[in-house]
């Protein structure tokens, strides 16, 4: 053997990616945190951010279609369509999800746990499930989930409710030009 140093360092980072990948692929039944009425699935997965130990990823899944995290800018330009279609039902949405931030708390357990969102909630705003990729169900757990984990690691602020209190109010590139930016 001509580097033994080198097998080793092989080994060890073989050995740490594969748990890497079995960490994430380890989903059990209960990180399945909702599935909409179109079948939408909404799941967690730990997170390794080091501001909380209570990390967790938010994905999704559509009916055979790939797995996804949806970004912040995905919930943006879908309200920005609803938007088009019926201005004041989407800023009674708006209003909704703002109302849910305020009520939303960190967690310090794994997996979180769904702690506003009621079938009921869906109802007002039905209309708007006639245009766009999601429907109001899938936006209001996705984003009460990602404000939830935002709460948990950033307890001084949160971008999710940032774009949502700018929604409306400030013109539309500079929205969506805030949620695609990486910090």
């Amino acid at each position: 053997m001509k580097n033994p140093l080198k097998l080793t360092k092989t080994i060890y980072y073989y050995l740490k990616s594969s748990y890497k990948i079995w960490r994430v692929k380890r989903i059990a039944v209960d990180d399945l945190i909702y599935t909409t009425a179109s079948n939408i699935q909404i799941m967690v997965y730990p997170g390794t951010k080091t501001q909380s130990p209570y990390d967790f990823i938010v994905k999704f899944k559509e009916p055979n279609k790939r797995e996804r995290t949806p970004a912040h800018v995905h919930m943006i330009v879908e309200m920005y369509v609803k938007h088009a279609f019926n201005p004041s039902l989407t800023l009674k949405l708006k209003e909704h999800i703002l109302s849910m931030f305020d009520q939303i708390k960190p967690i310090n357990s794994f997996p979180p746990q769904i702690q506003y969102f009621k079938p009921e909630h869906i109802e007002p705003f039905k209309g708007l499930d006639k245009v766009g990729e999601f429907p109001v169900e899938f936006i209001l757990v996705a984003t009460e989930l990602i404000g939830i984990q935002e709460k948990t690691n950033y307890p001084q602020g949160s971008l999710t409710q940032s774009l949502y209190q700018d929604f409306g109010v400030k013109n539309r590139f500079s929205v969506i030009q805030k949620a695609v930016w990486r910090r």
